[in-house]
């Protein structure tokens, strides 16, 4: 896949080599031709200098031929605009831009544009190492319906089949570590204390799901939730 990267910082330069040693066609925009240096002399890829946005820039760079597009320059609005240019111009589906301020993300996302906002993602790696209980992951997806958040198991749902959090929730047990080690549950999975959930929820029913599995019982709470299951049924 032909894959144009913009921005040829640490993250850029980093980005292209690393795509072109996974056997892509890489090109790579940045305004100013020494930042190419970060490249290194044997990048088999291709060099732009200019602007981003530019659409003579782009062409030269082969959007016309690229399957993804990757906005990483230093500047939110740069990044914002080239991802929009490279997707309601020229159709390029896979699209992502980097963005600084969190705020910012949370908007482009719900207009349908990818972003990885760099400063709350190292927040929050921090955070999670320093104090692994305060921060849980959470992943939300380009339309802010569906999020995939981590979530220590209360101690009052160990001992019970995960499938009944399942039902009583609405919410999907996508994984579980266990001491450690990860897993896909199946409907014979039993809750064990210290389990740690990896769950795709709607966001919606986020807080509910929090207070059900805080509560650590089902009696009451099921239209709170919702009153969907998960799928999976026990033989």
């Amino acid at each position: 896949m032909h894959v144009i990267v913009v921005g040829c910082g640490r993250v850029g330069s980093s980005l292209a080599r690393g795509l072109v040693e996974d056997g892509h066609s890489v090109a790579v925009i940045d305004r100013k031709a020494v930042a190419f240096a970060r490249l290194g002399a044997d990048f088999a890829g291709q060099t732009v200098e200019g602007i981003g946005f530019d659409r003579d820039r782009l062409i030269e760079a082969g959007v016309e031929e690229a399957g993804a597009l990757a906005a990483v320059t230093s500047g939110d609005n740069s990044n914002i605009l080239v991802a929009r240019v490279a997707r309601e111009n020229f159709g390029i589906e896979h699209v992502v831009a980097r963005i600084y301020d969190p705020r910012r993300a949370v908007i482009y996302q719900r207009l349908g544009i990818p972003t990885v906002a760099t400063v709350a993602w190292t927040t929050d790696q921090v955070l999670r190492r320093l104090i692994p209980d305060a921060t849980p992951a959470e992943w939300t997806d380009s339309t802010a319906k569906v999020c995939l958040v981590e979530r220590a198991l209360a101690d009052g749902w160990a001992g019970r089949p995960l499938v009944e959090l399942e039902e009583v929730t609405g919410v999907r047990v996508v994984a579980i570590n266990r001491m450690g080690a990860a897993t896909t549950p199946t409907v014979r999975t039993v809750a064990q204390a210290g389990d740690v959930l990896y769950v795709a929820v709607e966001v919606e029913r986020l807080d509910a799901f929090d207070d059900v599995l805080r509560a650590g019982r089902s009696s009451g709470t099921g239209g709170a939730a919702g009153s969907g299951s998960s799928g999976r049924k026990a033989h």
